[in-house]
C-alpha cells in the first residue's frame, strides 16, 4: 500500500510568536526579509495590487539587489489581480517566479485545484505561517482599522528544515508534474504520536488534495481525543462530516466545544448560507457557536486541550479536495496561551447563537439557508462522482 508524500515528524526546540491581525505580523514579516543575507521563500495563494503588495515586493527586490536568492510561488488563480507591472518588477529584480496551476479551459475541473498554503521563510532563521493574504484587505497602512480578522505565527527552530523541505518539494514539482499526476493513496497516513508534556513541539502538517489528507485526519483523532475544550475558527463552515460528527461527539461526553465564526461581515455570503444548515444539529449537541462581529473573521485556527493547528486550510470539504494546504501544528503551553487568550477576545466580541435565536430567523433567511445549503450538497455530490 502506499501514502502519496511523506509524514513530517515532530521535533521540539521550537519557538512560537502569535501574531494576530495585519498591522502586527506584516511588518514583522517585512523586517524578517529586510534582513534576509541568504534565503527568501515566498508560498502564497492571495496576491493583488495595492498597498501591501507594494511594500512586500519593494521588500524582496530589496532583498534581490543584496545577493539574497528570492523565490516566490504564487497561485494561478489566487494572483489574478496582480497586474503584469508588478509581475515585471519581481522578475527584473531579480526574483525567480512560478505560478501553480494557471488556469486554462483545457483543464476543466483541474482548475480547481489551487495552492492554498501561506508561507514565508527567511535563511534558517525564521518562518511565517497563517491564513492571510498580500493584499490590502489584510493590511493597508493608509486604511486604519479596515482589515480581515487573521493571524500568523512566528517560527524559529529546527521545525524551519521541515517548511523548507515542503516548500522545495513544491517548487519542484510546480512547473512539472501537477498534483493529480501523483498517485492516489489506498491508505491514510500513519500520524506521529503527539509528544504532550513537552514544550517547544511542532510538525508540519498539510494537505495536497486527495493525494495527502495528513490536516483532516490529524484534526480529527484529536477532536475524537479530547477532554477539556474544542475551539475552532473558520471563515467557511463547511466541514466534512467525519468533523461534524466528533464535534458532536465530543460536546455531548462534556467536552467544552466553541466554534467561531464569520458574521454578514464575509467575502461569500452563499458559503456562509450553506454553513448554517449545520447548525441546529450542532445546537441541540450542545456545540456553543459564536459570529464574530467586528470584521470578517478570516483565520483558520484550533485549539483541543493544548494542542494547537493553525495555518491555511479552512477544515472544509471544499479546501480538502482540491487545495494545497499547510498547517502548523505545535504542543506549546506558551503558544496554547496566546491562542486561547486570542479566542477569549474574539468570542467576546462575537454573538452567540442559540437554538430559540435560530428558530425565530426570518422567512427570506431559511429560504437561504435551504437553497444554498442543497446546493453545497449536490455539487458536492457530483464532484464526488
Amino acid at each position: 500500500m502506499r501514502i502519496a508524500g511523506p509524514v513530517m515528524p515532530w521535533c521540539g526546540g521550537n519557538r512560537y510568536e502569535l501574531l494576530i491581525d495585519g498591522p502586527a505580523f506584516f511588518p514583522v514579516m517585512l523586517e524578517a526579509i529586510g534582513q534576509a543575507r541568504h534565503r527568501v521563500d515566498l508560498e502564497f495563494y492571495l496576491v493583488e495590487d495595492g498597498e501591501c503588495a507594494e511594500r512586500m515586493i519593494a521588500a524582496l527586490t530589496a532583498a534581490a539587489a543584496r545577493g539574497v536568492r528570492v523565490r516566490c510561488l504564487f497561485d494561478g488563480f489566487g494572483c489574478y489581480k496582480l497586474g503584469q507591472p508588478q509581475r515585471d518588477r519581481l522578475v527584473q529584480g531579480g526574483i525567480a517566479l512560478r505560478f501553480y496551476n494557471p488556469l486554462a479551459w483545457r483543464l476543466r475541473f483541474r482548475n480547481l485545484h489551487r495552492d492554498h498554503r501561506k508561507i514565508l521563510l527567511v535563511d534558517d532563521s525564521i518562518g511565517f505561517t497563517g491564513g492571510a493574504g498580500i493584499t490590502d484587505e489584510f493590511w493597508n497602512p493608509h486604511n486604519g482599522d479596515n482589515y480581515w480578522h487573521d493571524v500568523m505565527v512566528a517560527m524559529r527552530g529546527p521545525i524551519l528544515e521541515h517548511w523548507q523541505r515542503l516548500f522545495d518539494a513544491q517548487w519542484a514539482h510546480c512547473n512539472h508534474r501537477p498534483i493529480w499526476d501523483f498517485p492516489l493513496p489506498q491508505r491514510p497516513p500513519r500520524l506521529p504520536d503527539v509528544p504532550f508534556g513537552s514544550q517547544g513541539m511542532g510538525r508540519v502538517a498539510y494537505a495536497a488534495a486527495r493525494q495527502h489528507r495528513d490536516i483532516l485526519h490529524s484534526l480529527a483523532r484529536h477532536l475524537t481525543r479530547a477532554k477539556r475544550r474544542i475551539y475552532l475558527a473558520t471563515p467557511y463552515f463547511l466541514p466534512p462530516g467525519k468533523v461534524r460528527r466528533a464535534l458532536m461527539r465530543a460536546a455531548r461526553r462534556g467536552v467544552e466545544v466553541r466554534l467561531l465564526l464569520t458574521s454578514h461581515h464575509t467575502d461569500n455570503p452563499p458559503v456562509r448560507y450553506a454553513g448554517h444548515r449545520h447548525y441546529p444539529r450542532l445546537l441541540r449537541a450542545g456545540v456553543r457557536i459564536h459570529e464574530y462581529q467586528p470584521h470578517f473573521l478570516h483565520m483558520k485556527m484550533a485549539l483541543v486541550d493544548d494542542w494547537v493547528s493553525l495555518g491555511s486550510c479552512n477544515f472544509d470539504h471544499w479546501n480538502l479536495r482540491w487545495n494545497l494546504e499547510a498547517n502548523l501544528e505545535a504542543v506549546d503551553p506558551e503558544l496554547a496561551t496566546q491562542v486561547a487568550s486570542c479566542f477569549s477576545r474574539d468570542f467576546a466580541e462575537s454573538r452567540e447563537i442559540t437554538l430559540e435565536h435560530w428558530r425565530t430567523r426570518s422567512l427570506l433567511k431559511r429560504v437561504n439557508h435551504g437553497f444554498w445549503g442543497w446546493l453545497d450538497r449536490s455539487i458536492s455530490s457530483f464532484m464526488g462522482r
